[in-house]
């Protein structure tokens, strides 16, 4: 399991887990969005623009 905080939220990937590859967003305890990272997309719940863009420069920074 990898756990990242950044900007107020808690970033968690498991490394066996299912397909597609994907990141659980936390904020206050509480799930905010499941992110598909292969296709760009939420599975679950919705991501704001500063949730992209976390995610975005985690993954350029090869975090994700």
């Amino acid at each position: 399991m990898g756990k990242i905080r950044r900007g107020g939220y808690i970033f968690i990937t498991w490394k066996s887990d299912h397909s597609p590859r994907h990141v659980h967003v936390y904020r206050d305890g509480k799930l905010v969005v499941t992110w598909d990272l292969d296709n760009k997309k939420p599975m679950k719940g919705e991501a704001s623009r500063k949730v992209v863009e976390l995610i975005e420069k985690l993954e350029s920074e090869g975090r994700l």
